[in-house]
């Protein structure tokens, strides 16, 4: 196994890290919608057209990816055993993500 300098305590105070980044940006989005009465697209795009929202949603982005990236890998590494099929999917995966991560920046910006 390689261990690409990471290890268990690493994992572990960025897996709560992003959690805690995305908690707060449930929290932003739950408020938004509780003051605003009628949110319409306008309303919307104007919300998002914001530059500490987009900075938010990047964020939000991004710790998803981690958190995401480090569960795989649990997952993966605790259930699948035969190296290969366990390289192949952890390689989709982060493709995946990363393409989740690319389109969710083109979204953001393209507001």
């Amino acid at each position: 196994m390689v261990n690409v300098g990471r290890n268990g305590t690493h994992d572990f105070i960025l897996l709560r890290a992003s959690a805690v980044i995305l908690a707060l940006y449930t929290l932003l989005l739950a408020g938004f919608f509780v003051v605003t009465q009628e949110v319409t697209f306008n309303v919307w795009q104007e919300f998002f057209a914001c530059m500490p929202v987009k900075i938010a949603t990047m964020l939000a982005l991004l710790a998803l990816l981690v958190h995401a990236k480090i569960g795989v890998w649990q997952v993966l590494s605790d259930y699948i055993k035969p190296a290969f099929l366990r390289g192949a999917l952890q390689f989709l995966f982060s493709v995946l993500l990363l393409a989740y991560v690319l389109f969710g920046f083109s979204i953001v910006w393209g507001v």
